[in-house]
């Protein structure tokens, strides 16, 4: 998401930019793409210690893996979604629909936005990451969770700040995630109001910690815990269970204290005196940084939450043991030994790339009343310039961090200041994680404005499009070294049908199918857009198809599957950036209503699966 601007890194850990330089100059460039060749990356093990998993396949450049009509550059852009002509869209569970028949749906009428009382009972804004869970494997019902990122004060309130404690409900009650249930009929999908399943969490819904950190003086008092906001992308579980994670968490605190100023850990996860302008502090002392009844309030954010679809009365439990940072996403795998292994990204500009293994099997540890989730190690990222890497532990057992803290639960609640001991790489704001069924990890990586000065004569930074890289894990995931490559550079896909730029929602589907959602300024004209890429491919020559373009100032986010492939789910979050001169959709063009943050339902027309 673009709303925040800023860089907290100070650490002088080695910029990947200057890795990728090194490692330029030992691989083959490829009209401005840096990429190892294909088959070298795919074809076989990676080392005497690499993973077991099978290699995917070669494919030649035009197979029919992507065989649809992609969206041309001429249509993608425009107040309107524009989809692929053997493709079909449907509109689903808008900002303000309600979860039940006690309050009513809000239609999008600037004058009539929602309430606290009603946005508690109403799906919220921001869509973004999601997961569809369904019943005994049925495609056509299950429950949907979904995440509500962010909502501006002038698209939630109609007004650019607060002015009482209720108005600060409503927005706190627009963020965080909401369960629904879903299901096909004859009219298309639709949702299933007063179900038993349906629940919203919000920024005030009560909530408990558990792993390293539950008890802690880092997060405590516990008591009265409530909230989880900024759900950016997510996870889920082997157990059925669905990760919400916590970005941009710092943007909700402030302060009108003009004697306040952060502390070094504070700093470091981006805390300021004035945040994203929200003004909660204004109203809500939990969120007034200078305040003092509510303390360690900002380090019960910025964690991975779990929390039961199928259980409403279970309470959200936010997951100490992987770690406090700007969490974008999750993507959990099963690795040797039955462990649990998952990849994330921390997003913004110079921070890192994460991993978590869980202490022992999975099934073992549930069937012990454990969580997995509860008890492992938390690694950080290396890129090391010949193509190797190194998963650097974050904990007392490495004396660079051992010199600066005390206890684990001091590691895991000031994580990014633990790997910028550790030496970990320094990203381009990492994102999604998504691994194939090869073992293959991918990343993206959006964009680094920041990377280098600018001047008037040179306002770009050198990487304003982003890139994709990828690894492979030595030992089943569970190892500490992984060999790296670039899948994909924004840059070369410029001028072209293939042109995209700024990924970051990211799906690799068993078929190695590569999907790429986009938050940022497309070039070529486009809005924001879903690609799908040839996974057994990298460099310029490979194969992207156009699915989707989204509508004038949106991010196209969020993506799940039904258990056939057969129906997609993907976000449109804040259409417009709320505009409704700039666009009304959903509602029809022309009829003056808010745009509002939806879902989209993609399906063939000839009912196969899905980005074939």
């Amino acid at each position: 998401m673009e709303h925040d601007e800023g860089t907290s890194n100070p650490s002088n850990n080695r910029p990947f930019r200057d890795v990728l330089k090194d490692y330029a100059s030992r691989r083959q460039v490829l009209r401005g793409g840096l990429t190892l060749a294909a088959g070298s990356f795919l074809a076989g093990p990676l080392s005497a210690a690499a993973s077991s998993a099978p290699a995917a396949p070669s494919r030649k450049i035009g197979s029919r893996l992507i065989d649809f009509q992609p969206v041309p550059l001429a249509q993608g852009n425009g107040p309107l979604p524009a989809i692929s002509a053997d493709y079909d869209y449907q509109v689903l569970i808008p900002w303000g629909t309600s979860l039940t028949h006690n309050v009513p749906d809000y239609s999008g009428a600037p004058d009539a936005r929602p309430g606290a009382a009603e946005q508690a009972q109403q799906i919220g804004i921001g869509h973004d990451g999601m997961w569809f869970f369904p019943f005994r494997r049925s495609s056509t019902r299950g429950l949907l969770a979904i995440n509500h990122e962010f909502g501006t004060n002038s698209t939630v309130l109609g007004k650019a700040a607060p002015e009482s404690l209720a108005d600060v409900m409503t927005s706190q009650h627009a963020h965080g995630i909401s369960v629904a249930e879903i299901r096909k009929t004859g009219r298309g999908w639709e949702l299933v109001k007063d179900s038993m399943y349906n629940r919203r969490v919000h920024g005030r819904t009560p909530v408990e910690f558990s792993g390293p950190v539950a008890g802690s003086e880092y997060i405590g008092p516990e008591a009265g815990a409530m909230g989880t906001l900024n759900n950016c992308a997510n996870g889920y579980t082997p157990w059925g269970t669905y990760l919400t994670c916590e970005e941009n968490f710092n943007g909700y605190f402030g302060t009108s204290d003009p004697n306040w100023a952060p502390s070094e850990e504070q700093a470091r996860y981006g805390l300021s005196a004035n945040g994203f302008g929200y003004g909660w502090h204004l109203f809500d002392e939990r969120f007034d940084l200078a305040g003092g009844s509510h303390p360690n309030e900002e380090n019960r954010f910025g964690w991975i939450v779990e929390v039961d679809p199928f259980n409403p009365d279970a309470l959200p439990v936010k997951r100490t043991a992987m770690g406090r940072f700007k969490h974008e996403g999750v993507a959990l795998v099963e690795g040797r030994g039955g462990r649990v292994v998952g990849y994330m990204g921390d997003d913004e500009r110079f921070d890192y790339i994460y991993k978590f293994v869980s202490a022992g099997n999975w099934r073992f540890m549930r069937s012990q009343g454990l969580s997995p989730l509860d008890s492992g190690t938390l690694y950080a990222a290396r890129f090391n310039d010949d193509g190797s890497g190194e998963w650097l532990e974050l904990s007392l057992r490495n004396p660079a961090i051992a010199a600066r803290f005390s206890s684990e639960a001091e590691v895991l609640t000031y994580a990014r200041i633990a790997a910028d001991l550790a030496g970990a790489t320094p990203m381009d704001r990492p994102e999604w994680t998504s691994v194939g069924r090869d073992g293959t990890v991918y990343c993206t990586l959006t964009n680094n404005s920041r990377r280098e000065e600018a001047d008037a004569a040179n306002p770009q930074a050198p990487n304003p499009d982003g890139h994709i890289i990828r690894w492979r894990d030595s030992n089943r995931h569970v190892g500490r070294r992984f060999t790296w490559e670039i899948f994909l550079l924004a840059s070369s896909t410029h001028g072209g049908e293939r042109s995209l730029a700024s990924p970051d929602g990211l799906w690799v589907d068993p078929e190695n199918r590569v999907f790429i959602q986009t938050d940022g300024a497309q070039k070529d004209g486009l809005n924001d857009q879903l690609l799908v890429a040839n996974g057994n491919q990298s460099g310029d020559d490979i194969e992207i198809k156009r699915l989707l373009t989204g509508v004038t100032d949106c991010e196209v986010t969020g993506i799940t599957v039904t258990p056939n492939r057969r129906t997609l789910f993907v976000n449109l979050q804040h259409p417009g950036n709320g505009d409704p001169a700039v666009t009304n959709f959903p509602a029809a063009q022309g009829s003056g209503a808010i745009p509002r943050d939806c879902t989209l339902v993609i399906t063939r027309k000839d009912g196969g699966i899905v980005g074939s």
